[in-house]
């Protein structure tokens, strides 16, 4: 039998690791086990094309992690630990089939005045949406890092309310808002509609899902008042830590140690047995950064029927392909100032991102998928060798599952054949874009759905944010109404990770809340 800790903790991605860091610090005694490898998740890097060539495996941006409540607590040890980061002013822009390109960066004169080559009205929008945005950010950022208590919101609300009766409402209603019915309200220009919209397909929101506007908004006035932060020699700064952390307040953090149950008596979760067959106790916590459906599996049951059905029929977004480039410079864009952008997206419209995700969702692989094209190397040169650059492509969406081709041309209906074909699709629009990139490409790796999930269980179908995060299943709802706190039907054992409130993102809120909920 292993030795027993206060809290066990079933996976060692970044909710994980920054709960086990939290309860450390509190001077819990804290045992991670993670069944893959290394630890991290989808934060992790490593050199998938060629040598010196330092990629980011899924996760790139780290802004929602350094201006997290986590590090402005933890920060300064975590620090001491490697942590760096890599600040960029120009976080990121949408190039556009006629030539044109919007970006927004951490300047609002520079911002302004790009969108006002678009449109002079949005330009006078934007400044009366940067004025504001201080005022309304306090709000949203106080809900996302609210625990979703009732106590706890109703605190918050009575204190909004007070302060902003007018606006509170007005927020009550942007909340519920897709973004193209924001979007199309706010601003006339279709370029500038397109550049903010492309953000809501990184978090399973198409422009008309109902509740999606919020993130448009605060990525475009978040860019640009606080511009992007990227980790310094790869996102797995964050990983490297945290596990130094741990280990260095006398916790252990165990790679290659797959989990098979979570064993209970008398209602209250005990500890945990190994793919080895050995038994782990936990004197006061059970901690599972797992699907809601792996959990019903390691438990087998929670012994509430609602909480169970719940996390049977939990949804998940669809998938992301990444395609991993060695690069011998960077893309030809049209304009040398896209040089300069963290990301660049591809997404000429929000009709183009609607029939993207309706295609993936129904299980096509899409016609003109999305593209976030990274340029972590712009950024943090130390990516790369000298000259030389690494691009991060993510493409969005994909089925997890495959029945067809929109366009008719993939007749493969599996990952491993469907691979090739799908990824040159991709490269085919980055190369219209941005003609003569294709011949810039020193090497690729592409990473499939089907191997993201099989790399970590939690991303399943290839999801990246372990479920969507549509209005039936967020806030008091994720992963369960009466949940979304972390606590499970069962004593001791708690459930954190992107499956729970506040969700996916690098900002570790799930592992913080909890950490905070146990330890104070």
């Amino acid at each position: 039998m292993a030795e027993d800790a206060d809290a066990i903790l079933i996976g060692a991605g970044h909710n994980s690791l920054a709960c086990a860091c939290h309860l450390a610090v509190q001077g819990w005694k804290v045992s991670v086990y993670e069944q893959a490898p290394e630890a991290g998740g989808g934060v992790k890097s490593g050199a998938y094309t060629l040598t010196g060539f330092r990629h980011d495996w899924a996760a790139m941006n780290l802004s929602l992690f350094a201006g997290s409540a986590f590090h402005t607590q933890h920060g300064t040890e975590l620090a001491q630990h490697g942590l760096a980061f890599a600040p960029t002013a120009h976080p990121f822009a949408s190039l556009f089939p006629d030539g044109r390109w919007m970006g927004v960066s951490n300047d609002v004169a520079t911002t302004t005045a790009r969108i006002m080559a678009f449109s002079e009205k949005d330009a006078e929008t934007w400044g009366a949406l940067t004025e504001a945005f201080p005022a309304e950010a306090e709000t949203i950022f106080a809900l996302l890092g609210s625990p979703m208590r009732m106590g706890a919101l109703s605190k918050l609300g009575w204190k909004t309310w007070r302060k902003r009766k007018a606006e509170t409402l007005d927020l009550a209603r942007f909340l519920m808002m897709s973004p193209r019915a924001w979007l199309d309200q706010t601003f006339e220009s279709d370029h500038l509609k397109a550049t903010l919209a492309a953000w809501g397909m990184h978090l399973d929101f198409a422009p008309d899902i109902a509740g999606g506007a919020m993130f448009p908004y605060l990525e475009a006035m978040a860019g640009q008042a606080f511009g992007m932060v990227l980790g310094q020699g790869g996102a797995d700064t964050v990983t490297r830590s945290m596990v130094r952390m741990i280990e260095a307040r006398g916790g252990t953090v165990h790679c290659n140690a797959q989990v098979t149950g979570i064993e209970q008596a008398a209602g209250k979760a005990t500890g945990i047995t190994l793919a080895d067959g050995r038994f782990v106790g936990a004197k006061k916590a059970v901690i599972a950064n797992v699907s809601p459906q792996a959990l019903l599996k390691l438990t087998g049951g929670t012994g509430e029927a609602r909480h169970e059905r719940a996390l049977e029929s939990y949804q998940y977004a669809p998938g992301t392909m990444m395609i991993h480039l060695a690069m011998d410079d960077l893309p030809n864009w049209p304009d040398a100032a896209l040089r300069d952008f963290a990301y660049v997206h591809l997404a000429p419209s929000m009709d183009q991102m609607a029939r993207t995700y309706a295609q993936a969702k129904a299980g096509l692989l899409p016609d003109e998928p999305v593209i976030v094209c990274g340029q972590p190397s712009v950024v943090d040169p130390s990516r790369a060798p000298a000259g030389k650059h690494v691009l991060w492509l993510q493409v969005r969406m994909a089925p997890g599952t495959i029945k067809g081709d929109a366009k008719g041309e993939i007749t493969a209906t599996d990952w491993e054949s469907a691979a090739e074909p799908f990824a040159n699709r991709a490269l085919d629009i980055l190369e219209g874009y941005a003609p003569g990139t294709r011949s810039r490409i020193l090497a690729q790796k592409i990473v499939t759905p089907a191997m993201l999930e099989a790399d970590n269980p939690n991303l399943v179908g290839g999801d990246q944010v372990c479920g969507s995060h549509h209005l039936h299943q967020h806030f008091m709802n994720r992963p369960a109404r009466g949940y979304a706190d972390g606590s499970t039907p069962i004593r001791n054992l708690y459930h954190t990770g992107a499956a729970v409130w506040p969700g996916g993102g690098t900002g570790a809120g799930p592992g913080t809340l909890l950490a905070k909920k146990l330890a104070g």
